[in-house]
């Protein structure tokens, strides 16, 4: 047993080496997503929905709202807003133009073969279910860290 694992440790060595030098890290975001956010402009979708999502005119508002916006705050990131049903904002996650989307969308969600969806959250104030925000599939940090966000914003 004690050759076996002296075999398989250089190799393993020199594979976590080499997966280590090549700057990989996890989560991650193949399409740099958080890393754009940052400093710089978050592309968010809004459907109205009762408290949760106002819309008046191009104003946004609600509790979701307001958690996106305190969200990019921390990132230093400023909203710029689209709002759209939730279907053009599922199409607009897909094409690349949002970052994410916010509405009425439950942990029962059926945009999810298209789209990834956050954890459900049952706390913010409006909510009738767990509500799930939407982010574009594979970009793994992003939806990390909003989800780190809004865990920690959502505990107070």
């Amino acid at each position: 047993m004690g050759r076996w694992r002296r075999v398989w440790s250089v190799p393993l060595l020199v594979l976590t080496l080499c997966v280590a030098g090549c700057g990989l890290t996890v989560p991650s975001d193949p399409q740099g997503t958080l890393d754009r956010v940052r400093g710089g402009e978050l592309r968010a979708g809004a459907s109205a929905s009762g408290d949760l999502v106002t819309v008046d005119g191009r104003d946004v508002g609600g509790t979701l709202a307001e958690l996106v916006e305190g969200f990019a705050e921390s990132v230093h990131a400023k909203v710029i807003w689209t709002v759209g049903s939730e279907e053009d904002l599922v199409d607009g996650l897909e094409a690349g133009k949002l970052d994410l989307a916010i509405g009425g969308m439950s942990d029962a969600t059926p945009w999810s073969t298209r789209v990834a969806v956050t954890r459900g959250y049952d706390s913010i104030p409006g909510a009738k279910a767990p509500v799930v925000l939407l982010v574009p599939l594979g970009e793994n940090a992003w939806q990390a860290a909003i989800e780190g966000y809004l865990d920690q914003e959502l505990a107070r």
